[in-house]
């Protein structure tokens, strides 16, 4: 084995570097694996977002009693409210994610191969950079979907304008706000989703390499090799641990971001009023608005979203 293959297994016993995937396929077969567990795990979102911009008079409080009401008004199709806009753009913003995540790890790897680290302490800055950077580079797609999903989402909710679809959406944010409307809450974006992205990927990659220490795959013992459901089993674990530990840290920021961005212009908040209003309502959980939807739609998505591509790169690998 060539020292870098070798420093790839022991690294993680299911590493695989970017220039060893056949990237035509890894995109084409890629959009299709991520577009399912999107249509899959949608509405948890749509939940979350009613959470977190309900008024304080709103009935629902919870989860449930969201999941009952938009199924009794609106069927299924309500949790589903701005799927086409987010699914539309989902494909380039994760082609953009997907490409940076991975030359910037690879990159961010080699640079600390020179330093005396221990293997957690390298994936995790290997990870937490590359996730980071993926971002914040993805951002730019993401954030006018964001802004116009969000409102469908949440339209005829708790006061909330009605639209006839995206693009009446789009249409009105250009007339009222001109095409920074489009961009509400971007620098609230940045700060939620780049450092949500950077301990999500900072832990995963940590917490795999503890979990295989300890069910003994060590540098020091190469030879052995890992099962394919041990493989599976570890890097789900890991995806539950950086979904727990991301949703925890961020969820604050992104409850403030949401209710900026499906706000009215006459009705809109600054940061610090949107946090004053929060707290005056609820106290300081109010910050917490959603936690549990959104630990579930982390923590889900995170999973899912892990398991498929590990298994999306062991399929795309050249060799």
């Amino acid at each position: 084995m060539d020292p870098s293959r070798a420093r790839s297994h022991s690294l993680g016993q299911s590493e695989i570097n970017w220039d060893r995937l056949d990237k035509t396929k890894f995109y084409v077969v890629g959009a299709g694996l991520f577009t399912g567990i999107t249509v899959a795990l949608y509405p948890v979102s749509v939940v979350k977002t009613r959470l977190q911009v309900a008024s304080k008079d709103a009935i629902e409080r919870n989860a449930l009693s969201v999941v009952r009401n938009i199924l009794k008004t609106e069927g299924i199709p309500g949790l589903y409210r701005g799927f086409g806009i987010v699914i539309t753009g989902a494909i380039p913003a994760r082609i953009i994610f997907l490409t940076s995540l991975e030359t910037t790890k690879a990159a961010t790897l080699k640079l600390t191969e020179q330093f005396n680290l221990s293997e957690p302490t390298q994936a995790a800055i290997a990870n937490g950079v590359a996730g980071l950077t993926s971002s914040l580079l993805s951002q730019a797609v993401f954030v006018p979907l964001d802004v116009i999903s969000q409102k469908l989402m949440v339209q005829g909710y708790s006061g909330n304008m009605r639209y006839s679809g995206g693009l009446d959406v789009a249409r009105r944010i250009l007339k009222s706000d001109g095409f920074r409307g489009l961009y509400r809450g971007f620098g609230l974006s940045i700060m939620t989703y780049s450092p949500s992205s950077a301990v999500w990927w900072a832990s995963y990659g940590s917490s795999q390499r503890y979990i295989w220490r300890l069910l003994g795959y060590t540098a020091d013992n190469k030879e052995l090799a890992p099962k394919q459901w041990e493989i599976v089993l570890v890097q789900a674990t890991g995806g539950i641990i950086a979904g727990a530990t991301a949703s925890f840290v961020t969820t604050p920021l992104d409850t403030i971001k949401t209710r900026r961005q499906v706000m009215e212009v006459e009705k809109r908040e600054t940061t610090r009023q949107a946090i004053r209003k929060l707290i005056a309502e609820d106290g300081w959980k109010g910050l917490y608005r959603g936690l549990g939807p959104r630990f579930i739609s982390m923590s889900a998505w995170g999973t899912s979203m892990i398991l498929a591509y590990e298994y999306l790169k062991r399929l795309c690998a050249k060799d």
